[in-house]
């Protein structure tokens, strides 16, 4: 009796333990090809100052591109691409795990004629595409990305001397 009882707390126990961790590795094997949502918002340098401002506008319909490289050989792993809404928000879906990879959002095109130059420093950001950092979220925020205008508003004098310093 004795015998039946310790055989039937063993098969308890092996059940207990085995079951949890089955479900666990089911979930990561049909979550394995898990991804992320790249976020970030592309803007209108109207000012020409080299970031945004009180009087930047944000693009609607500015094409961006996430395009990942190998570490290794520096080899283009893959892209995806994606269109701002009207804040100049774009929401890019990333599929898989990134961790041994170079990933950048970067500026494709703009709509607007009046604003499609790129602005030097600002047409790309790093974004990090990997699991393995600590990051409970599936989405990144990318910085913003920016094109500027060919002339500066007239505001923008006025507006660029509240950035001067004092001198010491």
């Amino acid at each position: 009796m004795a015998k039946h009882l310790i055989s039937a707390v063993t098969a308890v126990l092996a059940v207990a333990c085995v079951l949890p961790s089955l479900s666990v590795a089911a979930r990561n094997v049909a979550g394995g090809k898990q991804g992320f949502v790249v976020q970030g918002r592309v803007f209108c340098d109207t000012c020409r100052a080299g970031f945004e401002t009180p009087v930047s506008t944000y693009t609607k319909g500015a094409k961006v591109r996430i395009e990942c490289r190998s570490k290794a050989t520096g080899a283009k792993t893959c892209n995806f691409e994606g269109t701002t809404d009207h804040t100049g928000t774009y929401n890019i879906l990333v599929a898989d795990e990134h961790e041994h990879e170079i990933c950048e959002s970067m500026l494709v095109s703009s709509p607007e004629s009046r604003c499609k130059t790129p602005l030097q420093g600002r047409e790309r950001a790093r974004v990090f595409l990997s699991h393995n950092n600590g990051i409970a979220s599936d989405t990144r925020y990318a910085n913003s990305l920016g094109f500027q205008t060919d002339t500066p508003l007239s505001v923008c004098a006025e507006l660029l001397k509240t950035y001067e310093q004092y001198e010491v």
